[in-house]
């Protein structure tokens, strides 16, 4: 959460700053570049951070992302023009795109999917502390200390966060040696590079049908095709295309992406009203940014408990988009000489429209991923979201910086063509107070109005967004949230998850992982399954003596009862319905915790009545003392290779035994 604050909070604090900054830096015409620099780097490390976190920990990268966050703060304070300005914000971009996943994925690593609801929240919350705390803090120290100083302030913080992830953050991880999809890498950062780009400089810097613009989307297109390909070949791909096969996953990132576009269409463009149309100054813009996010907190701590205590989620989703795009609308009814009161109003309903959804999807993604993939998965929903964030804040300053300047033209009065500034008019004018007190008061309401003009058709833009948003929840497949940390599908998912497990622990991606090798696949799981129905219905007959004791032992002397775990347990893992597996899961638990009592599940008497058995099988009688193994007689042989072996023959023995009783 630490780690979150100081992420989050670098985006808050700028922005009631940066109309100054651009109206003294550069004009309204780069008014986008502050935000897009950082988000556009934040983008392109996100996943590649979240797939390196999975193979080698999350650990170092936090850390070294904390480091990296906090050196471009200083070199965006220390800044003396604008391009260096922008430079230093995208060195706090890498940072921020290692942090922001992170956070999020350490979530996933210790708190189980049905408890995680209320942390979400909570990090939401976090998220909106600094929509409180930044704009305000921003405001009052642009005006009084001035804008560099905002860069400094997040110092402290993150030495703290620094000091406190080294101390405490130590979660267990068993290192994958992998081959880094390097290729992968280089060519999305250049595809992510060249379309964003298009989508900033597009009708700005350059004409939409202009060669530059137009080379750049043919760039584009042409990166993605091959990062597809070149996806398909990597043995350890940045994004695994297969998560796309989950239509959960597809639709909850499609979903995350346009509620980004308009979370920061809002963050951006209302501080350009509030003091470009309603001529407040930065303090005060701060101020008008604190309905919107103390109701987003509210909300976002609310559906987290409530998630967490009911284990559903779509609903409030639904609802919360509903919201969103009622606010949204409320923005669009903003004019020259509104009320303020109306804007604060339509702060509010979109606050409790994104604390409502906002961090929900990266929980549905969470849910319903492999545990192996869980890293590389919430850092793909990070990085549309953060991609979402930078296109939107793009093409809604590609259409206020179009629009404004035909719409200042359309108010200025005919006796005031003399009195304006020499090099023409723009939005900048009443966004630089030294500018403005220069300005005589026809031409500084005729860019009021312009800007006021201006932004309707930015926020109108808004609402057919909402609809993408509304249609892509809508078609999320609602998914039980578990209790555990295991990974669950249902469905359609579960089997094309099935085809994903069969080789997923196997050296050979045309052979099947059975009953060896390391980590959990779905066939192992399945195998375990048939292991122990298989025991439990040998368990009913009389011809296995001490299988039934060791049974008994199990269900604490209760033969029946041991039986019944077992059957539970192997339901549990056989069974596709996600509903009757959660019901079966306690008696899992239940088995699972006898293999922690004292001496394991078997009693003490039967355990060495046990180990007098199987001294007898064979050639040689019951020897007294310790006897050495065939390990230690024939170094050569490698037992735990026979052992797998052996699993792997007994898998298929199981499922003979099964088919058998069909």
């Amino acid at each position: 959460m630490l780690g979150m604050l100081v992420a989050s909070i670098s985006q808050t604090i700028v922005s009631p700053a940066m109309p100054r900054i651009v109206a003294e830096l550069g004009g309204m015409e780069h008014y986008s570049w502050l935000a897009t620099s950082a988000m556009l780097v934040s983008a392109i490390t996100v996943p590649i951070v979240g797939k390196l976190s999975d193979l080698y920990g999350r650990r170092p990268f936090y850390l070294a992302g904390l480091l990296i966050f906090m050196l471009g703060s200083v070199l965006s304070g220390m800044s003396t023009n604008f391009w260096f300005l922008v430079f230093g914000r995208a060195v706090q971009g890498i940072g921020m795109g290692t942090l922001m996943p992170l956070s999020q994925t350490i979530i996933g690593d210790i708190i189980p999917p049905r408890a995680r609801g209320k942390y979400q929240g909570l990090m939401g919350a976090i998220f909106g502390v600094s929509s409180i705390v930044g704009p305000l803090v921003g405001g009052f120290v642009t005006d009084h200390w001035g804008w560099r100083w905002l860069f400094y302030i997040s110092l402290p913080v993150g030495v703290i966060a620094f000091g406190a992830i080294w101390r405490f953050l130590h979660l267990d991880h068993e290192r994958r040696d992998a081959r880094i999809d390097w290729a992968g890498i280089v060519v999305l950062s250049g595809t992510l590079l060249a379309l964003l780009l298009a989508t900033s400089l597009g009708g700005a810097t350059w004409a939409w049908d202009s060669a530059q613009i137009i080379g750049l989307y043919v760039g584009g297109t042409l990166g993605l095709l091959l990062f597809i390909w070149i996806e398909t070949k990597a043995a350890e791909p940045v994004i695994p295309l297969r998560l796309f096969r989950s239509s959960v996953f597809t639709f909850s990132n499609v979903a995350s992406f346009g509620v980004s576009m308009l979370m920061f269409g809002a963050l951006i463009y209302i501080p350009v009203y509030a003091q470009g149309v309603l001529g407040v100054d930065a303090t005060q813009s701060g101020l008008i940014l604190m309905p919107m996010s103390v109701t987003m907190i509210g909300l976002s701590i609310i559906a987290g408990l409530l998630i967490t205590r009911t284990g559903r989620y779509k609903e409030q989703t639904l609802a919360g988009i509903l919201v969103l795009g009622l606010g949204y609308w409320m923005l669009t009814r903003l004019h020259y000489g509104a009320d303020p009161l109306e804007l604060t109003l339509a702060m509010v309903v979109l606050g409790a429209g994104l604390g409502m959804a906002m961090q929900v999807y990266t929980l549905v993604v969470q849910n319903v991923v492999p545990r192996a993939d869980l890293g590389v998965a919430t850092a793909a929903t990070q990085f549309f979201r953060n991609v979402g964030s930078t296109i939107g804040i793009a093409v809604f300053g590609t259409i206020m910086t179009s629009e404004a300047s035909k719409a200042i033209a359309t108010h200025l009065p005919p006796q005031a063509a003399g009195q304006m500034p020499s090099g023409g008019m723009n939005a900048g004018s009443v966004l630089d107070p030294a500018t403005l007190a220069k300005l005589p008061t026809p031409i500084v309401n005729a860019v009021r109005m312009g800007l006021a003009d201006a932004l309707h058709e930015v926020f109108t833009v808004g609402l057919p967004i909402v609809g993408l948003v509304l249609v892509a929840t809508l078609l999320i497949k609602s998914v039980p949230l578990r209790d555990t940390l295991g990974n669950v599908t249902s469905g359609e998912e579960a089997g094309r998850e099935l085809l994903d497990g069969l080789g997923q622990s196997s050296p050979d991606e045309d052979r099947l992982a059975l009953g060896s090798g390391s980590g959990p696949t779905r066939t192992k799981e399945r195998v375990l399954g048939l292991q122990l129905q298989n025991l439990a219905v040998r368990a009913t007959g009389d011809e296995y003596p001490l299988l039934r004791q060791a049974v008994a032992d199990l269900g604490g002397g209760d033969l029946a009862r041991g039986i019944a775990l077992l059957e539970r347990t192997a339901h549990m893992f056989l069974t596709e319905d996600q509903h009757l597996a959660a019901k079966a899961e306690p008696c899992a638990l239940e088995v699972a915790q006898a293999d922690r009592r004292r001496g394991g599940v078997l009693s003490v008497e039967l355990r060495d009545a046990l180990t007098a058995a199987a001294a007898e099988i064979g050639d040689a009688a019951l020897t007294v003392g310790e006897e050495p193994t065939v390990q230690q007689r024939y170094e050569a042989v490698d037992v735990d290779a026979l052992g797998r072996v052996g699993n792997d023959l007994t898998a298929a023995l199981l499922v003979d035994l099964h088919r058998s009783r069909q």
